[in-house]
C-alpha cells in the first residue's frame, strides 16, 4: 500500500515559514515533511545523499540546509551515525488521533529508533497526553540506558517500512508495555555508560558501520576532552557529517588534525575547525600526508622569496665610493 502525507494548511501561516524561509527553505522543509522516508512517529533513517538524490541539488546545498534547519530555525535534529532525522513539530502537527491501531503503530516504529534522545525530541510538542505517554516513556528507557543498565533495543531487530492507518478513536487507549519491557529485557546485552551523544555501535558484524561508529567515537572523545563545549551536541553532529560527506579519503584523521590545530591556536570553534576542513578540500589535500607535505612547502616559500627578492641595481664587488671623484683641485 502506498504511503502519502498531507500538509495541513496551518503550514504556510508558520511565521518562520512565511517570514524566514527563502523559497529554496520552504521546499526543503516540504520535502522533510513529505517524502517517502517519513513515518507515524516524526523519526526517520535518510542519507544526505538520499536527499540530494530527490532533490536534485548537491551533497554541499543539502549540508548547507541542514545546519539552516539546525541551527537557524532549529526544527530538525540529525544523528549522523545512526542517519537518523526527527522533525520537532511532527507530533504537533500530525499525531492528533489516537486509538488501538495508531497506538500499535506508533509503538512499533518507536521501538525502531536507535537515537533515542529524537524520540523526547519530538515528544516536548505532542498534546494529545496518551501518545506523548507513549514516547515519554522511551524517554525514561534512554535514562536507564545512559544509567549504565540494559539497552532499551533488541540489536537484532530489523526495521521494517510500517503502513499505518490513522483512525479517529475517541475511546480512552492504554497502552502497558511492562510484559515487552521484560521480554526484551531478556535478549539485551549489557553496555557500559556512553557520554549522552556517544553514538550507538550497532551489533553487526558489518565492518564498514563498526568503523564509522569508532570513529565517531573517537572524534567525540577529542572534542569532549580538549575543551571545545561538552554540551554542544548540534556543533559535534555537524562535525560529524564530515565522516560521511566530505572527499577525505582517511575523514576521520583529517578531522582530528584540524582539531589539534585549533587547539594549538586556542581556537576551538565549530567554525574554525570546518573553515580548515573546506581549505584543505579546495586545495585537494586528501589525506593527512598531502596536508603535512603541502605545510611544509609553505613553511619554505617565504625563505626562497626572501632570498631572490631584488631591491634594486645590483653593486659590483670591490668599488669603492669617492665622494670627491671628478672634482677639481
Amino acid at each position: 500500500m502506498a504511503r502519502f502525507r498531507m500538509v495541513r494548511t496551518d503550514f504556510w501561516k508558520n511565521p518562520i515559514v512565511s517570514e524566514e524561509m527563502s523559497p529554496e527553505d520552504k521546499y526543503f522543509y516540504l520535502y522533510l515533511l513529505t517524502n517517502p522516508h517519513t513515518t507515524q512517529i516524526g523519526i526517520y533513517k535518510i542519507t544526505k545523499k538520499q536527499m540530494a538524490f530527490d532533490l536534485g541539488y548537491s551533497i554541499d546545498s543539502v549540508h548547507s540546509l541542514m545546519e539552516r534547519f539546525i541551527e537557524l530555525y532549529k526544527l530538525i535534529r540529525y544523528n549522523p551515525v545512526t542517519r537518523e532525522l526527527a522533525i520537532k513539530y511532527w507530533g504537533k502537527d500530525n499525531l492528533h488521533k489516537g486509538g488501538k491501531p495508531v497506538m500499535d503503530c506508533i509503538y512499533s516504529e518507536l521501538k525502531e529508533v536507535e537515537d533515542l534522545s529524537l524520540i523526547k525530541y519530538v515528544a516536548e510538542s505532542i498534546q494529545k497526553q496518551d501518545i506523548r505517554s507513549l514516547y515519554e516513556s522511551f524517554c525514561e528507557q534512554e535514562e536507564r540506558f545512559f544509567g549504565n543498565e540494559a539497552s532499551c533495543q533488541d540489536e537484532n531487530e530489523t526495521y521494517p517500512d510500517s503502513e499505518c492507518e490513522e483512525l479517529d478513536d475517541t475511546s480512552t487507549y492504554r497502552y502497558t508495555i511492562g510484559g515487552q519491557k521484560e521480554k526484551e529485557k531478556e535478549n539485551k546485552k549489557e553496555k557500559k555508560q556512553q557520554e549522552a551523544f556517544q553514538p550507538n555501535i550497532e551489533n553487526n558484524h558489518e565492518t564498514v558501520n563498526h568503523q564509522k561508529s569508532v570513529d565517531a567515537k573517537e572524534i567525540i572523545e577529542f572534542w569532549d576532552q580538549n575543551g571545545f563545549g561538552f554540551t554542544n551536541i548540534n556543533a559535534k553532529q555537524q562535525l560529524l557529517f564530515w565522516l560521511d560527506d566530505s572527499s577525505f579519503l582517511k575523514p576521520k584523521e583529517v578531522i582530528l588534525k584540524a582539531m589539534n590545530i585549533a587547539c594549538a591556536n586556542n581556537k576551538r570553534r565549530l567554525s574554525y575547525v570546518i573553515g580548515i576542513l573546506k581549505n584543505w578540500e579546495n586545495e585537494s589535500l586528501l589525506t593527512v600526508e598531502e596536508i603535512d607535505s603541502y605545510q611544509e612547502n609553505q613553511k619554505l616559500v617565504p625563505k626562497h622569496r626572501q632570498s631572490t627578492q631584488s631591491t634594486g641595481r645590483q653593486i659590483p664587488s670591490g668599488f669603492e665610493l669617492n665622494l670627491t671623484a671628478g672634482e677639481e683641485a
